[in-house]
């Protein structure tokens, strides 16, 4: 999934990191408290880590629940009891509802309104309406169980956005259909990352408070760098998600939510963050953040080294691409890995 401040392209840099520091011991706990799509702690699952993601986006904590929660394999005993043997296959075939996302994201359920819309093709938005109703029905008919459900809408958010008519993230949509749009919503199965020794626990809370309540080992922060609001960037995954019915506003059709992260302002970054760092009970903790970011290095390095030992790695890579017009010509940045090796009893 494309994803602003993905770690997907440097995620062996985090991970040699973190065990140049930590030392490769599988028998430690990871916690990822700003989890996104979970690509870190996915990493550190897959070799043997129990793991604590959490993220206040819904979309984010389905998506976790599948890859961090699930750890066996799904078999939809239920629906194969009613004669249904390929989920994927009964799914795919669905074209036959006009939910919210057709009537709000195409140029055709929109044709009436004042703004003309261009998420998704006709086609695409009925199958995206289509199976995330099905879904439902199983989930309030008990024809399927947590994990199976979270699978599911995990599947259909992927699905969702490789046909997306975007550059990336939803807060606006693009002029002419490209042709990955074009292409028909494919739902595919995804990866279950088994592990039978692992604990793994995902949460939908603010993380301030949520430090508050938990511990381990090592916490890993990729908190937001800058102003953007994910739940504006990513609104219409967080409807598909829910299944719901929002109000929404404006020519991109956002969710009326006007909630913004502590951490997209540089004021409220700095109060918020050190509040993180002193609440933490966990002894090794990394914060991810690039040169760019709304709190500066020295802000980092002032707070953290309260708290314990300080250092930081740091490694070149190329800029998220839907940035690049706001940079000028520079097409890389500085990914900073912030360590702090923290004495407890501060």
């Amino acid at each position: 999934m494309n994803y602003i401040g993905s770690k997907h392209s440097i995620i062996d840099f985090i991970w040699e990191s973190i065990i140049d520091v930590v030392g490769d011991k599988k028998n430690y706990s990871f916690c990822d408290i700003f989890a996104g799509t979970g690509v870190v702690g996915r990493y550190f699952k897959s070799y043997g880590y129990d793991i604590i993601a959490n993220d206040n986006q819904y979309y984010s904590y389905v998506i976790n629940k599948h890859f961090i929660e699930n750890n066996d394999n799904i078999t939809f005993s239920k629906l194969r009891s009613i004669g249904i043997d390929n989920v994927f296959i009964y799914l795919n075939s669905l074209d036959n509802y006009k939910g919210f996302i057709y009537n709000n994201y195409t140029s055709e359920g929109t044709r009436d309104s004042d703004i003309s819309r261009m998420y998704f093709t006709e086609n695409n938005a009925i199958k995206i309406d289509s199976i995330r109703n099905q879904i439902e029905v199983w989930y309030k008919d008990k024809l399927i169980n947590d994990n199976e459900y979270y699978y599911l809408i995990t599947c259909l958010l992927e699905a969702a956005d490789r046909v997306a008519n975007t550059a990336s993230v939803y807060e606006a949509f693009l002029k002419n259909m490209k042709k990955s749009a074009q292409i028909d919503l494919d739902l595919r199965e995804l990866p279950i990352l088994i592990n039978k020794n692992t604990n793994n626990k995902v949460y939908m809370e603010d993380c301030n408070e949520l430090i508050k309540h938990i511990s381990g080992d090592i916490l890993y922060m990729d908190p937001p760098y800058n102003e953007r609001k994910y739940n504006t960037n990513y609104h219409i995954l967080e409807t598909i998600a829910y299944g719901d019915n929002p109000d929404i506003k404006g020519i991109a059709g956002v969710r009326c939510d006007d909630s913004r992260s502590k951490y997209n302002s540089r004021k409220n970054a700095i109060i918020a963050f050190e509040d993180l760092i002193k609440n933490a009970k966990f002894k090794y903790i990394f914060l991810s953040y690039n040169d760019e970011g709304i709190m500066s290095i020295g802000d980092i390095e002032k707070i953290m080294k309260k708290y314990g030992t300080y250092s930081r790695y740091e490694k070149n890579h190329k800029r998220y691409k839907a940035n690049k017009s706001k940079g000028g010509m520079r097409r890389t940045t500085v990914e900073y890995l912030h360590v702090l090796i923290k004495d407890l009893e501060v």
